[in-house]
């Protein structure tokens, strides 16, 4: 399943918020308590542990904090709920040359660990000088409430995505709208109301000034870029330092970004099955791309009447591989070039063929019954569907995917049913900030872009580029990572470090690095030694 990446005036007098609808209103009115620093909970700090240590020891001093927001900031004095913190600091003596406040994208992804994450893959002095701060956007994670709809809504295997066709539209129409009503059940206090982008903006000058700080710095990747221009539209005297990494065109919220991303999705895919052919004397599904391709869709067709079961001897859980859960897996291969995910996933494939359902099985599956954690999905709808008005007419959603898919299959019809609760959902969608239109934006702003990252197209961050005026681009020519800061590339990370440390902009509006080049398989890879375990399935920022 897809989900973007992530996906507005001053805050002092009238903003365009407060024609918004339910969430009107600014955090201009609310002043927060000062945060409380304390251990975080024993199992939190075991998943950094298990997650970064190997970067740097983050567990041993990760710190969490709770705030208390306005729920309807319009109504500063009323019901509150509960953001969850997470405080990184820094290894230098003495104070702390700033906090830097991240976020990781998704709509719904949770940021809380985001922080430990950023802190452990910043470089040496960027530990010694900086506090990293995450947090959980309301709904999400740790914060209180958490949005969660339906946990059984992904057992698998879900019926096939289809064409288009009369018996997919009408099963995934009826399932989609019965996501949304369970949405609405769920939610006891509002939040459906109280959860657009905007309240998160609000959400993080809050997070500013507990924090005590009189200027914010923030890392936002992919949903994070939408959500810190928004930010600095909405409040554009408090920015200090802004990094935006994996750029969300802002003309295109919601709905024409998820058509955009089904286009840049299949062209990535496309360019992997030529990876993959490159390699046959590893894969064996083909010399050429034409093969593996055939390969990969014919196996798609067959998973559609022969799903892959598998039941683990040691838990006795029971997974399943059908044709959406073969393509939302391998979907992560379009997200990032990396050799663990695309060597990976190209094992499964071909184990697959070798007749190993197994390996197979454990690289794509998913659990037949139990449930998974919706929370992330939930937010991304709840966050995606009111920020602005979704197309209500069917007739208009079917036109629009018929037409891509006729050249770009992959994900087309997947991505649109992932969408398509925002037909049915029970909260009033407002209307978006438009981001960049404000007196006073910051010229400091420096953007980090690939020109193939699927999730966000590279014509979204020209298009950011162009409405926050002033700002600065570095662009990864060629590469089809989404996200590029601490991924591999130190002519990256040194335009991030100089600009946090020092305060130094790249020399032109626009700068370029190459790519990395692509991932080899690991040496001694081959048909005797692929494996289909140990994949990290969901190893991308959203």
């Amino acid at each position: 399943m897809a989900a973007v990446a992530g996906l507005g005036l001053t805050g002092l007098g009238a903003t365009s918020a407060q024609a918004q609808g339910p969430s009107a209103g600014s955090a201009g009115a609310f002043d927060p308590a000062a945060l409380k620093w304390h251990t975080c909970p024993a199992d939190f700090v075991k998943t950094v542990h298990d997650l970064y240590d190997v970067l740097y020891p983050v567990s041993k001093i990760v710190q969490c904090a709770e705030l208390q927001v306005p729920l309807d900031y319009a109504k500063p004095k009323g019901k509150k709920i509960t953001l969850q913190l997470t405080r990184t600091p820094h290894t230098g003596t003495g104070a702390a040359k700033g906090d830097i406040v991240v976020n990781p994208g998704g709509p719904g992804g949770g940021g809380a660990l985001f922080g430990p994450r950023v802190f452990a893959q910043n470089s040496a002095p960027m530990r010694e000088a900086f506090n990293v701060i995450g947090f959980d956007p309301r709904g999400v994670g740790m914060s209180v409430p958490a949005v969660s709809c339906d946990p059984n809504y992904t057992n698998a295997p879900r019926p096939d995505y289809g064409t288009g066709d009369r018996k997919s539209v009408a099963t995934w129409l009826k399932k989609a709208k019965g996501y949304a009503d369970a949405c609405k059940k769920a939610d006891k206090v509002g939040l459906l109301n109280h959860i657009k982008t905007v309240d998160s903006v609000n959400d993080v000058e809050s997070i500013r000034k507990a924090l005590g700080n009189k200027k914010l710095d923030w890392y936002g990747a992919s949903y994070g870029t939408y959500l810190g221009s928004t930010y600095a539209t909405l409040y554009p005297k408090n920015v200090g330092r802004m990094v935006l990494d994996g750029n969300v065109g802002p003309s295109d919220v919601w709905y024409d970004a998820n058509l955009n991303q089904d286009v840049a999705f299949d062209e990535n895919i496309e360019y992997y099955f030529g990876w993959i052919a490159k390699y046959d004397s590893v894969y064996h599904l083909g010399t050429k791309q034409s093969h593996v391709r055939k390969f990969f869709y014919g196996l798609r067709a067959k998973l559609k009447s022969e799903p892959v079961y598998y039941k683990d001897p040691d838990s006795g859980q029971t997974i399943a591989v059908g044709p959406d859960e073969l393509t939302d897996t391998i979907q992560n291969a379009a997200y990032r070039r990396s050799q663990a995910v695309w060597h990976g996933y190209a094992a499964g494939l071909s184990a697959y063929k070798a007749g190993n359902t197994a390996a197979f099985a454990q690289t794509f599956g998913a659990q037949t019954t139990g449930g998974a954690d919706d929370n992330s999905y939930a937010v991304y709808d709840a966050v995606q569907c009111t920020d602005v008005q979704w197309p209500l007419s069917w007739k208009k959603w079917q036109r629009d995917n018929e037409k891509i898919n006729k050249k770009h299959p992959f994900l087309t019809w997947g991505n649109a049913w992932y969408n398509a609760p925002c037909l049915y959902w029970p909260a009033k969608a407002g209307k978006p900030v438009d981001v960049g239109r404000t007196k006073g934006l910051p010229k400091n702003i420096l953007l980090f872009q690939s020109t193939a990252d699927a999730a966000t197209p590279y014509a979204g961050a020209l298009e950011m580029q162009r409405r926050l005026k002033g700002s600065h681009l570095v662009v990864q020519d060629g590469d089809r990572t989404h996200c590029i800061v601490h991924r591999g590339s130190a002519a990256v990370d040194a335009y991030f470090d100089a600009y946090f440390l020092k305060g130094e902009l790249p020399g032109k509006s626009t700068v370029h690095v190459p790519q990395l080049g692509d991932p080899t398989p690991p040496s001694g890879a081959s048909a005797k030694t692929l494996s289909g375990t140990g994949i990290l399935k969901n190893d991308v920022i959203r």
